[in-house]
């Protein structure tokens, strides 16, 4: 892959510049397309602002606190390795702290990586910072400020030496996450559909599904409605012939699935334990619940639904008002690039994995269907001078 100069000339290979707040911000905001044009011939840089230890620890083993920062900038060079990226720099402005800097000192040294590298194409934030983050806000109105300045020779003139020149990238992409519409239940379900035998999983895939559909439902991967849900011995958790609306994973304590005959006689079915699901034959047919399912020991449950269930909902045959109904999302910006990235999905979760403080999963912990339905496309919307819906980066 080539790219043209404005006299026509060939020039290296096209250049991709993504400028963040935290490590793993790369991955979940651009990695399928990092590593889409990388495998193509493009050379890219990865930019985060802060090291990240002000997150959270999900795996005791992989940091400490006092040792998370230093844990997470590793976490980010490990990951890029992954997607292919030839450049990380990963500064230390304090996470937790980009909104309290002064711009300009966010600016100046995104203007210097820029002159230095001289990207055909810059990614960051929306202006939202995706779902809201303030360190993701202030690094999207650093990064879109400093692709304007970077041209302006009178803007850091004292960076203009030694061969370093003004240079204006040709675009700047801010990341979309449209919400999809997907249900994680719905995908769930057809793969357990598609099994011989009932899964039945591990701890780790447990803690890892879980953190799976939340950072999935935060960025619009999927619209499930996710709770965590206790439920003391002797409880219905489901009751027979009520509508099938939520799937259920056990994550402790065990439950009996009874069928009850016409004169209220039951008979016990199964006893089930932690990693099974429960409820997904009723939704995959559509019909109502062919038993009822009660808590044998205190139970915990990780529960998929489409809509927030609601504080007056029915039970049994005659249930009604089991969820609310999903309102339609805030206003989003169209997205004008949609990237393909379904071919490196399992370069992404790669990337995704090495992330180990945030994401201790495997790369093939979950179905690589619902992998490639959710996160086979990135979205992103050009700044200044849209062309419209493209696919590609370089037409």
């Amino acid at each position: 892959m080539k790219r043209k100069s404005g006299s026509g000339e060939e020039r290296p290979s096209p250049r991709l510049l993504g400028v963040f707040a935290h490590p793993d911000d790369e991955t979940f905001c651009i990695g399928g397309t990092l590593a889409r044009y990388i495998a193509e011939g493009a050379e890219a840089m990865v930019v985060s602002f802060t090291r990240g230890e002000a997150g959270q620890i999900r795996d005791a083993h992989a940091a400490t606190r006092r040792t998370l920062g230093k844990v997470r900038a590793q976490e980010l060079h490990n990951a890029c390795a992954a997607l292919g990226v030839q450049h990380v720099h990963c500064y230390d402005y304090g996470d937790g702290k980009l909104q309290d800097t002064p711009q300009a000192a966010l600016i100046e040294p995104i203007v210097k990586i820029i002159r230095e590298f001289q990207p055909d194409v810059v990614f960051t934030f929306d202006e939202s910072g995706a779902y809201g983050h303030p360190d993701h806000i202030a690094i999207s109105h650093a990064t879109t400020k400093a692709c304007q300045l970077a041209g302006q020779r009178q803007q850091f003139p004292e960076q203009l030496t030694n061969g370093l020149s003004a240079f204006q990238p040709p675009r700047l992409f801010h990341t979309c996450f449209p919400q999809s519409g997907l249900l994680l239940l719905d995908l769930i379900v057809q793969w357990l559909q598609s099994l011989d035998v009932r899964f039945r999983g591990s701890e780790d895939f447990m803690h890892g599904l879980m953190l799976f559909a939340d950072e999935s439902t935060m960025l619009g991967y999927a619209s499930d409605h996710i709770k965590v849900e206790w439920y003391p011995a002797d409880f219905y958790m489901i009751e027979q012939g009520e509508p099938a609306t939520a799937l259920y994973l056990l994550l402790s304590g065990s439950v009996n699935v009874l069928r009850e005959d016409d004169d209220g006689n039951l008979m016990l079915l199964a006893t089930l334990g932690p990693g099974t699901f429960i409820g997904d034959t009723g939704i995959a047919y559509g019909q109502p619940r062919n038993a009822h399912v009660v808590a044998v020991r205190h139970a915990t449950c990780l529960v998929f639904s489409p809509g927030k269930p609601t504080n007056f909902a029915g039970r049994g045959e005659e249930a009604q008002f089991a969820a609310e109904e999903i309102n339609a999302y805030g206003e989003q910006q169209a997205a004008t690039m949609c990237i393909d990235v379904s071919d490196f999905i399992e370069q992404k979760m790669l990337a995704l994995t090495k992330h180990r403080t945030q994401y201790p999963v495997e790369p093939d912990m979950f179905p690589h269907t619902f992998l490639k339905a959710l996160m086979g496309r990135e979205y992103f919307v050009q700044i200044d001078q849209p062309r419209g819906l493209e696919t590609t980066l370089f037409p």
